[in-house]
């Protein structure tokens, strides 16, 4: 096995790399890959199943089979090509780097504390066994396990997290939806600015530097008496058309018997109901109203507006304490005790509808009726016609999950994605590879979404204390 190649390193990986994005060993460039042995006993325990790790696991397996197929020994203990063609800004460029499986005993002797027999401290024992056979190879750990990081440290192996799967560097730097203008914005950007009505709405055709920053849906104010707040409906070069938001704090343009209480609620009320919008993402922490706005927005689009024929919410069923075990019933009851911030929710916008205990009552079964709880577990495969979509939680989401579930938008569905990327619960998610960050960063260009990031709380008192200082 020869892996001394001038200015390569070569990147071991660990199971759960592996597990967590199936096509990573294509992910290193002009870099080599190696693949410890037990990493595919890990692999192969792992195969069975109807989860997404098995499914990752099963897509692994067909990756390597691709690669080794017709390949003899010779060839296998000379690494296998993982030449691959990349389109860059700078024109294309061919990463040529070589895939190691072990093909002999590899062993160093770790301190008593680590016995070998573990299959993380069996990793590590490789990776100290690579290092001393070939000391001039920068030889580097590849785990998304803190823990396992944290003793490579200790044992003075070079380990890395798994960066591939971060969609942004630092989530301060995620897109956030709005944008606050300068004083002197109109006198910059006002010289040939233009101004109509049409259908109720005011617009400005605006043009200057500025506005080759914005994007499309992208919610701009202006702090001041003027109360200036604006949508950005188009935009082309350093010209794009503004349109004025809708003002939801009063109570006659109340939504549901819901009022906006802060500017980003107000933006989020704009983009949830505007119907030439077919994604929103909310993202805020609790009590920032996301789940109460998507829903009073999709009772009024279905009910009022007949925009849509029902309301569907989902979400991923990760328990924050421990598992309850197995739930009776069918798809619906099984759900019930994952959403009780919909009942809550409902309960609220019901008692809103009416004056009298009766009216009420009516109105919550009313709203029941067209408001359907259904599990993740069953969406592949699925076509969602005319529905209002709203996946709660979503930051607990991977990527590919939230793929699977936009995908299923047919014609004249919006989803509506909510979340709180500080309370991510999934296993080797971040806050910078959560699929939640993936959406919004991937649609903030495209004119048919928006988004919004909620940031005061708005539940009361005691909550925004207990948000400060606990």
């Amino acid at each position: 096995m020869n892996i001394q190649s001038a200015g390569k390193k070569l990147f071991v990986l660990d199971t759960n790399v592996l597990m967590h994005d199936p096509t990573s060993i294509f992910r290193f460039q002009e870099h080599n890959v190696f693949i410890p042995m037990v990493v595919l006993e890990e692999l192969d325990h792992a195969k069975k199943g109807l989860s997404d790790v098995s499914r990752n696991v099963r897509q692994v397996s067909r990756f390597l089979d691709e690669l080794i197929r017709d390949a003899d020994q010779q060839t296998i203990n000379a690494g296998l090509p993982l030449s691959r063609i990349e389109h860059s800004l700078n024109g294309e460029r061919e990463f040529d780097g070589r895939l190691y499986f072990q093909t002999r005993q590899l062993s160093h002797l770790l301190p008593p504390d680590l016995p070998g027999q573990i299959a993380d401290n069996s990793i590590l024992s490789i990776v100290l066994a690579l290092g001393k056979e070939y000391p001039d190879v920068n030889v580097i750990l590849v785990s998304k396990d803190i823990n396992m990081r944290i003793k490579a440290a200790a044992l003075q192996i070079n380990a890395e997290d798994y960066h591939n799967d971060q969609t942004i560097e630092d989530i301060e730097l995620l897109y956030n939806g709005t944008m606050a203008l300068d004083s002197d914005f109109w006198e910059e950007h006002g010289g040939k600015m233009e101004s109509w009505q049409e259908n109720n709405n005011t617009y400005y055709r605006v043009n200057g530097p500025l506005v080759a920053e914005w994007y499309p849906n992208q919610y701009l104010y202006m702090e001041g008496e003027d109360n200036f707040e604006a949508i950005v409906k188009s935009r082309e070069g350093e010209t794009a058309v503004l349109q004025l938001a809708r003002d939801y704090r009063t109570k006659h343009n109340s939504i549901w018997g819901i009022s906006a209480k802060n500017r980003e609620q107000n933006f989020a009320l704009n983009a949830l109901l505007d119907p030439n919008v077919d994604f929103v993402t909310l993202i805020g922490s609790a009590g920032t109203g996301k789940t109460l706005l998507a829903l009073a927005a999709g009772l009024s689009l279905t009910l009022e507006s007949k925009l849509y024929l029902e309301i569907i919410m989902t979400r991923e069923t990760m328990p924050v304490g421990e598992d309850i075990g197995f739930l009776p019933g069918t798809e619906e009851e099984k759900m019930a005790p994952w959403m009780g911030a919909l009942m809550d929710n409902l309960e609220l916008l019901g008692s809103r509808s009416g004056t009298t205990e009766w009216e009420q009552g009516a109105s919550q079964n009313v709203m029941m009726n067209r408001v359907k709880i259904r599990s993740l577990n069953f969406m592949r495969g699925r076509t969602f016609l005319n529905r209002y979509l709203i996946i709660d939680e979503a930051q607990n989401l991977t990527p590919k999950q939230m793929k699977t579930l936009i995908t299923r938008a047919g014609p004249g569905t919006k989803i509506i994605c909510i979340g709180n990327l500080a309370q991510i619960d999934t296993p080797y998610l971040t806050a910078t590879s959560s699929g939640l960050t993936y959406v919004v960063d991937r649609f903030k260009s495209w004119p048919n979404s928006a988004h919004i990031t909620l940031r005061r709380g708005e539940r009361s008192r005691l909550a925004d204390f207990a948000s400060d200082n606990l």
